[in-house]
């Protein structure tokens, strides 16, 4: 679900390590005191020196006069003394001592705010990237533990707050993700600059909040979303699908149709997506047993004869499956729609036309099943689901002898089953993964797959070759191929 990754940040100028030269105040803060005095020199001596019990040393000394300064020496109202401190506290790599002293000192003297944010980043930086270092080693502890100690330090820049949301996410914890997808976002929305961030998070959230049926917090959380980006239809038929669960048919409906009539600005793939989102949202069908039992229930409660409550019941029964199968013809048409516009745009694209022919299968319309039929096994000719598709549309035009031929060679004919599981094209390279199973009870013997990327048109952009080993019984083999060239949005395949 959660589409992020991680990267690195670069490091702002100024250092806040041991063995770094000292980084005088970029603003007018002056000591004002002769303890908070002694705690800068120590700190200066600190930063500048090459021995590292020599640091620790002045560490502890800047921290004893400078808490004195804070406690005793009445300089609680002193800005520089919580300035220092904050320095102190960057040197110790103590992000939550850090914040709280560079905040009194932010709240005693504003204009040393750049300066003080441009410390806060100087610590932050770093354990941002220990965070991501330790993610893309698949130390989730250590990554989510790093990515808390740059939040305490630093609440103006989403990254972290993003990075760790989904880390939390993906370790099942969905609560502690929307509270911290809902910080990223809120950060995110002060500055144009973390558009992505903002959008991110936004998505994200409510995918979890959907996925967790809060219907309403989803709903309002792609609303938000879609404030921004008001042409996702992925995005919107999400939206129409709780509104579906919330009983707002009419606008979930007037959702999905305008998805649809968007066509050719939407893109074939967002509305394959949407058309999936539809159909899966088709009304269940009622329990009518159940409707029946509590209608003779009532019936003889009521003293009714036998025969009324017969026709009375059967009435109600057939009621709820007159209005289902409305209801549900209706949603199943608009799929079939967004399947449609989708493939006119994308005509070989074989999910596209696997989920129509299953579409007009629902429909029981079988002039259109057969003929998109026969596209998808073009497309597709040795996957078992698209042979058993194909041979289901000849035997709605009650043509025996093809049901039969197609569902023999799925059924016990077939040379290997081939599922592609993941195809990933951009603008200059195409990524396809597949599986071969042997469905038979004889080991096969090797043969190869042609694939072709093709535009929408059909033009052949690239084409490679996969080389299926002999296969045992029963068992798998797994291929990837990789091929350049823009503007592919669709494969097909032959056996050589």
């Amino acid at each position: 679900m959660l589409l992020i990754s991680a990267a690195l940040i670069a490091a702002p100028q100024l250092q806040a390590q041991g063995g770094m030269r000292w980084a005088e105040a970029r603003c007018d803060i002056k000591p004002g005191h002769y303890l908070v005095n002694s705690g800068l020199l120590y700190l200066k001596s600190a930063a500048n020196t090459r021995f590292e019990d020599q640091r620790q040393k002045d560490l502890r000394d800047a921290q004893r006069v400078l808490n004195q300064a804070l406690t005793t020496g009445g300089q609680e109202k002193n800005p520089a003394a919580w300035y220092y401190l904050g320095r102190y506290y960057l040197m110790t790599e103590d992000p939550a001592g850090a914040d709280s002293a560079f905040a009194r000192a932010e709240s005693l003297k504003a204009e040393c705010k750049e300066d003080i944010a441009t410390w806060r980043r100087v610590m932050w930086v770093p354990m941002v990237n220990a965070g991501v270092a330790a993610w893309q080693a698949n130390n989730t502890d250590s990554a989510m533990a790093a990515f808390r100690r740059a939040n305490a330090i630093l609440q103006t820049e989403p990254q972290a707050f993003k990075y760790l949301a989904s880390l939390l996410y993906n370790s099942g914890q969905q609560d502690s993700a929307v509270v911290y997808f809902r910080k990223t976002a809120d950060i995110a929305a002060t500055d144009p600059k973390f558009a992505q961030d903002r959008k991110d998070a936004l998505f994200n959230m409510a995918r979890i909040q959907h996925s967790m049926q809060r219907w309403a917090d989803a709903e309002a959380t792609y609303r938000e979303y879609l404030t921004l980006y008001p042409n996702d239809a992925e995005v919107l038929a999400s939206l129409g699908s709780v509104q579906l669960q919330q009983g707002q048919r009419d606008s979930a409906l007037a959702i999905y149709r305008q998805i649809i009539a968007k066509g050719d600005s939407v893109g074939s793939i967002p509305l394959f997506r949407a058309g999936v989102e539809i159909f899966q949202n088709a009304p269940p069908e009622p329990d009518t047993a159940a409707a029946a039992n509590t209608c003779r229930s009532e019936g003889r409660a009521n003293r009714l004869p036998a025969a009324r409550i017969r026709a009375r019941c059967d009435s109600v029964k057939a009621g709820l499956t007159r209005e289902h199968m409305v209801t549900a013809k209706s949603t199943y048409q608009l799929a079939a729609q967004a399947f449609e516009t989708g493939l006119k745009m994308n005509p070989y694209f074989r999910d596209g036309l696997f989920n129509l022919v299953n579409t007009y299968l629902t429909l029981e319309d079988s002039t259109a099943m057969l003929a998109t039929a026969q596209r998808l096994v073009a497309v597709d000719p040795l996957n078992r689901g698209s042979l058993r598709l194909l041979a289901f549309a000849h035997q709605r035009h009650g043509r025996v002898d093809s049901t039969v031929h197609y569902l023999r060679i799925a059924d016990s004919l077939l040379v290997a089953d081939v599922t592609v599981s993941e195809f990933d094209p951009d603008s200059q390279s195409t990524t396809l993964k597949g599986l071969v199973t042997n469905p038979r009870s004889t080991p096969n013997q090797p043969f190869k797959l042609v694939f072709e990327f093709v535009d929408a048109g059909g033009r052949v952009i690239a084409t490679q070759t996969a080389d299926i080993p002999a296969i045992q019984p029963q068992q798998s083999h797994a291929f990837e191929l990789n091929v350049s060239g823009g503007g592919i949005l669709a494969w097909r395949y032959r056996k050589e």
